[in-house]
């Protein structure tokens, strides 16, 4: 017997969600318009106006991207909530058609959830995608620098990257001033995504609070020259999907930076309890497993579990990119 719908994974009721809504629209019209977005995005710059400027935009834009937004979004939830207070609303700032809204309530079914846009036609899609779900989502038409109504969790997802610099710290202090318990902020895992999250970071902690994930400390990064702190979800392409981004392979991989970061002194140079953060795939050899780690001391190396370690050898097998990991 399948599965009830409330008990399908989130990513697979928004394809479902997604197939419906193109419907009768030509896929010719749609690859169209991916392919614009995609080379305005891969151009990258601020945006001097809404980069989505219709209704076809925006479709276009959820069916190629709302599904990796969705698996970023839910990993960075993932390896953060044990070290969140409870969650009861949830403001997404600049949210689009909703796709960190829906990883907010996968992970707090109870939560309030507000999406906040300058995009009607992406507000709108994002109410038709949820509309045979259940959890309370709102969809609020909202332009940069008004006010942010207060949450307890403000998130901020792949929005920096549209801003002019000066515009990307209003942005976060925004977020730091509507949020009661923690904000959260996620770009595209690549370099300048990561500079991007770099600078949120200093301003949340320059405002007093406490990075809880994916940093095990609230010192500078260690991480230096080529190397850039990102992170990967895997994301199951649907036959539209793959039609419309010209792809072969069932799947992708979306890299992800982020920081999530809650109110507190941070006066300490090392958070007591905090365990290591895995930073990429563990290299798995017979006998042995090598782990990349960011540590609560403010260093990031390797480690090597070895077999006559026993627990600790098979938890390391077990273990992913971006995991948590107990130190010592």
């Amino acid at each position: 017997m399948p599965p009830s719908p409330s008990l399908r994974p989130a990513e697979l009721r928004l394809r479902d969600a997604l197939d419906a809504a193109v419907g009768g629209v030509s896929r010719a019209a749609l690859a169209a318009s991916v392919e614009r977005l995609i080379g305005r995005y891969r151009a990258g710059g601020a945006a001097d106006a809404p980069i989505l400027s219709g209704s076809s935009d925006v479709l276009a834009y959820a069916v190629y991207r709302m599904p990796a937004t969705l698996a970023a979004c839910r990993n960075m939830l993932q390896h953060s909530v044990l070290r969140l207070p409870p969650i009861v609303s949830v403001i997404d700032m600049g949210g689009g058609t909703g796709a960190a809204a829906w990883a907010a309530i996968e992970e707090w079914p109870d939560a309030r959830v507000t999406v906040l846009d300058q995009v009607t036609d992406a507000l709108a899609l994002g109410r038709r995608l949820r509309a045979a779900e259940g959890g309370a989502v709102d969809f609020v038409p909202w332009r940069a620098g008004s006010a942010v109504p207060e949450a307890d969790l403000v998130t901020v997802s792949y929005v920096l990257s549209e801003l002019a610099e000066s515009g990307r710290e209003a942005v976060v202090r925004s977020a730091l001033g509507a949020a009661r318990k923690a904000v959260a902020v996620v770009e595209p895992g690549t370099p300048s995504g990561w500079q991007r999250i770099l600078a949120a970071r200093s301003v949340l902690l320059n405002a007093g609070w406490r990075v809880v994930a994916p940093c095990p400390h609230q010192g500078e990064c260690p991480l230096t020259g080529s190397d850039w702190c990102h992170f990967s979800a895997r994301v199951e392409r649907s036959a539209l999907h793959r039609q419309l981004k010209g792809g072969e392979l069932g799947y992708e991989d979306e890299k992800f930076s982020y920081v999530v970061a809650v109110p507190g002194d941070r006066a300490a140079a090392v958070d007591e309890g905090a365990p290591a953060r895995v930073l990429r795939h563990p290299g798995k050899r017979k006998g042995l497993v090598e782990l990349e780690l960011c540590r609560p001391d403010g260093s990031a190396g390797r480690a090597v579990v070895t077999k006559r370690q026993g627990a600790a050898y098979k938890q390391a097998r077990d273990v992913r990119w971006g995991d948590s990991w107990p130190v010592g």
